[in-house]
């Protein structure tokens, strides 16, 4: 197992630069870059893509306009566009600039914002708990519904129960988070109805003033409907999930011995059928929270006014915040791909008969 894990550790690196390489060429195709947006800030423009449609200056008048190959940089001085390119680190080719940024990423040097002016640590440690709550209870919660739920609906197949269940999680699965997270601020957020949650925020305004129980009170209080709005989803494919893969091995001989013993039922459930049902939802947990922890956020976010990782990455890329969207790329990543190994060290930990090593030999 040991080298396994070694082989998939090396395997790392030539994977992570494959992506920033492929991301980072795909860049530099992209129309309105870093400055462009400082030129329409500069300007005074609100939207850089503004520029686009070229024509006239402000005034009307087209003489002694400078030429750049910047959209929108008409009228703006030489020297300050080439300040722009030194700042942005424009000036060098773009070979150059990817194994500059690989090498400060292989020292942990994920540079500063270009419009922030603060660091890109700085940025993912001040958006973090936003994430961590969403992505973190989200997936809890999903789990301790889901697997219960799974595992009854495969002792009643075919039940009543199991009917009602299923048209249940399969509606909630067909609505959409952001609709979902809409109708829960209409009822419960001081829409058309109930005042009972906040609308906006991780913690109130004199949450520093409350005591430790008062504190705790205040955070599950406003993340109760977006942790809500974003596990809806969650549910279906988790319950159904457990729900097959019991059915697979209720099905199979050793349970039809271990009740010919005369073993009862829940024992021969949980203490036979458990592990190897969830084989599959538990050592799948790593990549289940990490999916829900980097994806998905962004509608929540904005719908309920949280700052989280997902509107960071989306104001980035808008912005063309290049420090900020590959360092943020290169973080979860390799963060990815760390998980990709601990969920198979999850299968063996579930199921030691489970040998990577020799199936690959």
């Amino acid at each position: 197992m040991g080298a396994y894990i070694l082989r998939r550790m090396l395997l790392i690196i030539p994977t992570l630069f494959g992506i920033m390489l492929v991301n980072f060429a795909l860049a530099q195709f992209v129309p309105g870059g870093p400055i462009e947006q400082a030129i329409a800030r500069a300007q005074g423009q609100g939207d850089v893509f503004a520029g686009f449609a070229g024509g006239a200056n402000d005034t009307g008048q087209t003489e002694g306009l400078v030429e750049s190959e910047y959209v929108g940089a008409r009228g703006l001085p030489p020297e300050f566009i080439e300040q722009l390119e030194r700042e942005f680190g424009f000036d060098k080719p773009p070979v150059e600039r990817f194994f500059n940024m690989i090498w400060n990423y292989m020292r942990l040097d994920f540079g500063e914002s270009y419009f922030r002016s603060v660091s890109v640590i700085d940025l993912i440690i001040e958006k973090l708990p936003v994430s961590i709550s969403l992505g973190l209870w989200s997936t809890l919660i999903a789990y301790l519904i889901s697997i219960p739920l799974g595992i009854r609906k495969a002792v009643n197949d075919g039940s009543s129960f199991d009917t009602w269940t299923s048209g249940a999680i399969i509606v909630a699965y067909a609505i959409p988070g952001f609709l979902f997270a809409i109708l829960l601020l209409v009822l419960f957020a001081g829409g058309s109805y109930w005042q009972v949650f906040p609308l906006r925020g991780l913690t109130s305004e004199n949450w520093e003033d409350l005591s430790l129980l008062g504190k705790i009170g205040d955070y599950f209080w406003h993340i109760t409907l977006p942790v809500l709005a974003s596990t809806i989803s969650a549910f279906a494919t988790l319950t159904l999930l457990t729900k097959n893969s019991f059915l697979d091995e209720i099905k199979k001989h050793y349970v039809m011995t271990a009740r010919a013993k005369g073993l009862s039922e829940g024992r021969v459930l949980y203490g036979h059928v458990f592990r190897n049902a969830m084989l599959i939802v538990i050592a799948g947990f790593p990549a289940v929270f990490i999916g829900v922890f980097f994806t998905g956020s962004l509608i929540i976010e904005t719908i309920f006014s949280l700052d989280g990782l997902g509107r960071l990455a989306f104001e980035s890329a808008v912005a063309r915040d290049y420090p900020v969207v590959f360092g943020t790329l290169f973080i979860f990543g390799l963060i990815g791909l760390v998980v990709g190994i601990l969920s198979d060290l999850m299968y063996v930990l579930v199921d030691p008969r489970i040998d990577f090593e020799r199936r690959e030999g």
